[in-house]
């Protein structure tokens, strides 16, 4: 399972909303087209007004590398262009899937994050 997150910024919070609806479409096209996407979803930081935050789920590095050849990528790049975007802070992490955070009893799984 491959994680990228980012922070998007922007000049203004305008700018940062036009690019939540420019990309609206982009984001359903990306999971709907994209076999190995499972998650996309760039969304308004309801903290920094002038900041996105992304969240990708990708099932494995093929299906990722073949993400940034396929036309929604490259409709992405446009659309964030064209609404100013800044700086773009971007991780990517390669994890495994370690189940439920919390248990049957409602508490938070240390044991999922423990190192065995």
């Amino acid at each position: 399972m491959i994680i990228i997150t980012a922070t998007l910024s922007f000049a203004t919070r305008e700018d940062r909303d036009r690019a939540v609806v420019a990309t609206a479409d982009i984001q359903r096209a990306t999971r709907d087209e994209e076999e190995a996407c499972l998650a996309y979803c760039f969304a308004p930081d309801p903290v920094e007004p002038t900041h996105i935050q992304v969240y990708e789920l990708w099932t494995d590095p093929d299906g990722l590398a073949r993400h940034f050849e396929h036309h929604t990528y490259a409709a992405m790049v446009r659309a964030l262009g064209s609404c100013g975007i800044l700086h773009s802070d971007n991780r990517l992490w390669h994890a495994e899937d370690r189940g439920p955070v919390y248990g049957p009893d409602r508490a938070f799984r240390r044991d999922a994050v423990a190192d065995s």
